[in-house]
């Protein structure tokens, strides 16, 4: 058989990917995944607005569309989504995606070559590694303190690797819940300048707020055009329509719109046209209103069941918002063994650790839960489950 690409050596499919796999078993309780709850999504008001939409657009709108994205929408996400973060944009800033990973891998694809340098937090997105795997990059982990990601070490690593990208989620992170504060959001614009490094800040989340202070964005720290701001439509409305956003200096946008037209030509028309004609009728703060409430309820549910039923030598995080809990337990603790006893025994899910770094060693005792996939019932059954489990490995 014809030999792969080198770019493809080490790529593997997502710990998430094979999870899902399991899911087919009405009797799993799953922990694992990010995927929004089933009863998140606006169905019938979607169905007016795209029943509205081909009635009144339907030719314009099934037709082929700009690569830059549908007007409509970048007029209605910087009105709705970026003003009221204090933030502005004109058309030329702004991208639409086909989910915000496509972002990630635009962006990868047009800024490194070959062996060349990304810092990314530790623990991080997995589908920010797999991404940045694909263009064979050299991802270096920043050092973490007890508030997210250490100031020194991302500023030595930044003046001694001199990287091109440094990949972070600002808020309510993938997979640990962390919030980065005010302080380094400010330290960290000003590095990204003073060092020449553009700035990913992924900020998927940052709606899904149920306690806690809203803080600005790396983004609005920015007076050096080195930040790209990422936003996506996945958690909030929906993640089977694909529509995502990036925001940032015109020259990167630019050509990162010539890097998505080999890609995909442009994102449908169809959902770009549902998520403006959803902020522009004003239907997003009584929805996020409305999941943020019963998110919070499964986060409390999850949180009240682990301080309950697992070992105290389980450390594990409380997020004000988000959809994760990330969790440790003693060195030495093999979650992969756990994670297969877990599915095949006890019929709960979880995704371990060890997935979330650039290399496994050193990380097999951590883990990542998700609260929004099942209801407090199951949450409370399958915490409860989960607990005797991790009890019995650490007696």
């Amino acid at each position: 058989m014809t030999e792969f690409a080198n770019r493809m050596d080490g790529i593997t499919g997502s710990a998430i990917r094979e999870l899902f796999k399991l899911l087919s078993n009405p009797e799993i309780i799953s922990f694992g995944g990010g995927n929004p709850a089933k009863e998140s999504f606006p169905v019938s008001d979607v169905t007016k607005i795209v029943n509205d939409l081909l009635t009144e657009k339907g030719e314009a709108i099934l037709q082929y569309g700009p690569t830059e994205g549908y007007m409509p929408l970048k007029q209605a996400y910087t009105e709705h989504i970026l003003r009221p973060k204090g933030l502005d944009a004109n058309a030329d800033e702004l991208l639409v995606l086909s989910g915000s990973s496509q972002g990630l891998d635009i962006l990868a694809k047009i800024f490194t070559n070959p062996g060349e340098t990304i810092l990314v937090e530790a623990p991080t997105f997995l589908g920010a590694l797999q991404a940045f795997r694909m263009y064979q990059a050299n991802i270096v982990t920043v050092e973490n303190d007890s508030n997210g990601i250490n100031l020194e070490s991302l500023e030595r690593l930044m003046r001694e690797l001199k990287p091109k990208l440094f990949y972070c989620i600002s808020t309510f992170q993938n997979p640990s819940g962390g919030t980065l504060p005010l302080e380094k959001r400010k330290k960290v614009a000003e590095l990204a300048e003073k060092y020449d490094v553009i700035v990913i800040e992924d900020d998927p989340y940052c709606d899904l707020r149920y306690t806690g202070e809203v803080l600005p964005t790396i983004k609005q720290f920015d007076k050096s055009g080195h930040v790209i701001m990422l936003n996506s439509f996945s958690k909030i409305l929906s993640p089977g329509i694909r529509v995502g956003m990036a925001f940032g200096n015109k020259e990167i946008i630019r050509k990162m719109t010539i890097a998505k037209q080999s890609a995909d030509t442009h994102t449908s028309n169809l959902s770009q046209a549902i998520a403006a004609e959803f902020l522009s009728r004003g239907l997003l703060p009584k929805h996020l209103e409305r999941i943020n409430k019963f998110y919070a309820e499964r986060l409390n549910t999850m949180v009240n069941g682990m301080k309950k039923h697992f070992p105290k030598e389980c450390k594990y995080t409380i997020p004000e918002g988000g959809l994760f809990i990330w969790c440790e337990m003693p060195e030495g603790t093999k979650m992969l063994d756990i994670w297969k006893e877990a599915t095949s025994k006890y019929n709960v899910a979880f995704i371990p650790g060890k997935h979330f770094y650039p290399t496994a060693e050193g990380h097999e005792n951590t883990f990542r839960l998700n609260f929004s996939m099942e209801t407090p019932e199951r949450i409370e059954a399958g915490i409860e489950a989960l607990g005797k489990l991790l009890q019995k490995y650490v007696k």
